[in-house]
C-alpha cells in the first residue's frame, strides 16, 4: 500500500499513530507533496533537528514575505505581531526576548502559582456539580488553564468569554490545517482585538502598577533595554495564546488516555504520590503539541533524502514519543514507566517557555479529576482539532459518576 500522509482526514486526527509508525518504519524521512514539507517521525531525528542551529525556527518572515502585497494587507497585524514572537525567531533576537520575557516568567514565578491552580480547579469541579454529562472541555480543561494564565497577567476572569473567543479565532490562522480566506479575515480580526485589548491594559500599567506579570514586563528593564511597545503586545499576545491553548489539550488529552486505560487511571485515583509521574507518562502518549516547524539553512543528506535549503521541515513530536526504537511498548499508558524523557515541550533552545506551568497544571488537575469522578467514559465522539501543530479536541463529551 502506497504511504500517503494526509494530516487533514477525520481518520489522522482522531489516531496519527498508526501512519506515523509505518513513517517511522517505511519512510523516516517522507516528503508530503499534499504539504510541501518534509515529515519527521523518529524520535533521534526529531531531538537532532531541535538542537540543530542550521535549522531556522524562522518560518513566518519568509512565508510573509512570498505573499503577494494584497493579500499580506489583509493580515497586516498578523505579520505585525506574530513576527515578534520569540517562538519563530532565531537568534540573537530569540535569545534577546528570551532573556527578558524569563525575568519574569520564570519558574518560581509559575510555582507560585500553585494555590491558585488548586483553588481555580477545585471551583470548577464544584461548578460541574452533580451533573452526570457534560463537555469536559467546556466545563474544564478549557477555562482552568485560560484562568490561570489570565490571573498571572492580571487579566480580569470577568473576561474569560472574549479571551477564550479570540485566541480560538487566531488558533485558525496559527494552527489550522484548513486552508481558507475566511480563517484569515477572523484570526486578522481576533489579533486586532487582542492587540487593542493589551494597549488599553498596558497603558494602564504604566500609570498604576499592579501585582502582576503585565505590570513587571512593562517596567521590566535589563541593561537598558527593554521590550519596545509592540513587542510588549506580541509578548502578551503569546503568553495568553501558548499559555492555555496547549494546557487545554494536555488536559483533555491526558484525561481521555486514562479513560481508555482504567486500570492506570485507578491506580492514579488510588496514589497521590503518582501525579508527577503520571503526568510525564501522560504527555508521552498523547501531548498537547503535534509538530514543531523548521526551515532547512543547509543542504544535507536525511535517510538517503536531500533536504535543501529553504525545504519546510515538520518534526512530529508525538510520532517521536511513541517510537518503538526508543520506547517499550510505546502505545500502552504507563504510569510507572521510566526511561528517556519525551520531547513534547521539543528541546534545546527552543523548548516550550511556559513548559514547567503546563506541567505543574496537569500534576494538579488531571489527579484532581480522576479523585473526583469515581468513574468517566465518553458520552459521544469527541470533535478533533484540524491542525497538525496542535493535538487537541474541540469537544469532549464524557459520562460520571461520583
Amino acid at each position: 500500500m502506497t504511504l500517503e500522509f494526509r494530516p487533514d482526514q477525520p481518520d489522522y486526527l482522531a489516531d496519527p499513530f498508526p501512519i506515523y509508525r509505518r513513517m517511522q518504519d517505511e519512510d523516516p524521512a517522507h516528503w508530503s507533496p499534499r504539504i510541501k514539507s518534509w515529515v519527521l517521525t523518529r524520535y533521534d531525528d526529531v531531538k537532532r533537528v531541535c538542537l540543530d542551529k542550521d535549522m531556522s525556527s524562522d518560518r513566518l518572515r519568509p512565508f510573509f514575505a512570498s505573499m503577494p502585497g494584497p493579500e499580506a494587507a489583509k493580515i497586516g497585524d498578523i505579520i505585525r505581531y506574530l513576527s515578534l514572537w520569540m517562538v519563530f525567531r532565531d537568534p540573537p533576537e530569540h535569545t534577546r526576548l528570551r532573556k527578558l520575557t524569563s525575568k519574569v516568567f520564570h519558574l518560581k514565578s509559575m510555582r507560585d502559582m500553585r494555590p491558585n491552580i488548586e483553588s481555580l480547579t477545585d471551583m470548577l469541579l464544584a461548578d460541574i456539580g452533580a451533573r452526570e454529562e457534560f463537555d469536559f472541555i467546556d466545563s474544564f480543561a478549557g477555562p482552568l488553564p485560560a484562568l490561570v494564565i489570565m490571573d498571572m497577567l492580571g487579566v480580569p476572569r470577568t473576561e474569560l468569554a472574549k479571551v477564550k473567543r479570540m485566541s480560538d479565532d487566531m488558533a485558525l490562522f496559527i494552527g489550522s490545517s484548513r486552508t481558507s480566506p475566511e480563517k484569515y479575515d477572523i484570526a486578522e480580526s481576533a489579533t486586532q482585538e487582542m492587540a487593542e485589548f493589551f494597549r488599553v491594559m498596558i497603558r494602564d500599567r504604566r500609570a498604576n502598577a499592579r501585582p502582576d506579570l503585565l505590570s513587571e514586563l512593562v517596567h521590566l528593564e535589563d541593561d537598558g533595554d527593554r521590550l519596545s511597545e509592540d513587542e510588549l503586545v506580541a509578548t502578551c499576545i503569546l503568553l495568553l495564546f501558548a499559555g492555555h491553548e496547549t494546557t487545554t489539550n494536555h488536559l483533555a488529552n491526558s484525561t481521555r488516555s486514562l479513560i481508555l486505560f482504567p486500570a492506570e487511571r485507578e491506580k492514579l485515583r488510588a496514589d497521590p504520590g503518582l501525579a508527577a509521574r503520571a503526568g510525564e507518562e501522560l504527555l508521552r502518549y498523547d501531548g498537547p503539541s503535534g509538530a514543531q516547524v523548521r526551515i532547512v539553512q543547509v543542504e544535507h543528506e536525511l535517510h538517503g533524502k536531500t533536504l535543501k535549503a529553504g525545504d519546510r521541515v515538520f518534526i512530529m513530536l508525538n510520532a517521536a514519543n511513541r517510537d518503538p526504537r526508543v520506547y517499550a511498548d510505546p502505545d500502552r499508558v504507563d504510569l510507572g514507566r521510566d526511561g528517556v524523557a519525551h520531547l513534547t515541550f521539543g528541546f534545546g533552545m527552543h523548548i516550550c517557555l511556559g513548559f514547567p506551568l503546563a506541567r505543574l497544571e496537569g500534576e494538579i488537575a488531571i489527579p484532581a479529576v480522576a479523585r473526583h469522578f469515581r468513574s468517566m467514559e465518553f458520552a459521544g465522539e469527541p470533535e478533533w482539532i484540524n491542525s497538525m501543530v496542535f493535538r487537541g479536541m474541540k469537544s469532549m463529551p464524557v459520562r460520571v459518576a461520583m
